[in-house]
Parts: structure tokens; C-alpha cells; sequence
């Protein structure tokens, strides 16, 4: 929890995706320790594989100037309280539902079950996903590519 307040926190990109990269891993190992392997190993694969590399591509692609970072840092100060109390309050039922023993009519999904749906009927909306991710990619190095002073917008 502490990684993830740090990754919102801080201004240096590469330390915010660090910070985000061991808060999934530690979300991974709490899967892993709860019994859930399947789902820990997509965690690490989908979000701190893939999603971590496509941030880590924004973050080198698109550069910031000091400008924007006196900017979002006054506007930090300013606004604090409203996300302060957002965090809070997601955070409230996890926290005081932890108690609370897993039920036990639950019963574990197994790889082939999930393959099966994957590549079964949501085999479609699976693709579909995998195009809007490579359209925000190619708008990414669109947006973020170094332009000589003679094409400037």
C-alpha cells in the first residue's frame, strides 16, 4: 500500500512506474498466498509485463519540460484533500472487510477453464481489446515524436 501511495506521489516517472511495478508484484505474491496462482501469474504477466513496458514506452517517448512539473506540482498542492478522501473511501471497505473468512462455497478456476472462455466465446472481444491497445501504442509515438521547428503545429 505504502508503494502505491508512492507511486501517485512522486514526480520522477521512472520512480512512480517502480513503485507501481512492485506494488503489482506485491499484489501477485498476496494472490499467490491466498491460493490464487493462476491469477498472480496473469498479474505478472498482463499488468507488470505488458502494462508496465507500454507505460515505461509513454515514458520515454513523450518528454516533459520543467514547465508541466511546476505545474502539476502547484496543482498537487492545491487539490491534495479531494483525492486524499477518494483513497479513503475505496479504501474503507477493503480495510474493515478484511476479516471477514472466505466463503466457502468458492471454488478455484482452473487455466483450461479460463483458456476455454478466452478462446471460446470471448475470443472477439479479446482481439478487440488487443486492437485498442496497439491504437493508444501507434497514437502514443504519434503524439509523442520529435518534430523539427519546420512542422511544428
Amino acid at each position: 500500500m505504502i508503494a502505491a501511495a508512492l507511486a501517485v506521489t512522486r514526480t520522477n516517472v521512472v520512480h512512480s512506474l517502480l513503485y507501481l511495478l512492485s506494488t503489482l508484484l506485491a499484489l501477485a505474491a498476496a494472490f499467490f498466498a491466498l491460493g490464487a496462482g493462476f491469477a498472480a501469474a496473469l498479474l505478472i504477466i498482463v499488468y507488470a509485463g505488458a502494462i508496465v513496458v507500454l507505460f515505461v514506452f509513454v515514458a520515454m517517448t513523450v518528454g516533459t519540460d520543467g514547465s508541466a512539473m511546476a505545474r502539476e506540482r502547484e496543482m498537487l498542492r492545491q487539490s491534495w484533500p479531494v483525492p486524499a478522501a477518494i483513497s479513503v473511501l475505496v479504501a474503507a471497505p477493503f480495510l474493515f472487510g478484511i476479516s471477514d473468512p472466505i466463503p466457502s462455497h468458492a471454488t478455484p478456476v482452473s487455466a483450461q477453464a479460463v483458456g476455454r472462455l478466452l478462446f471460446g466465446p470471448w475470443a472477439i472481444a479479446i482481439e478487440l481489446a488487443s486492437f485498442l491497445l496497439l491504437a493508444g501504442l501507434i497514437g502514443v509515438r504519434h503524439i509523442g515524436r520529435d518534430r523539427g521547428p519546420e512542422q511544428e503545429p
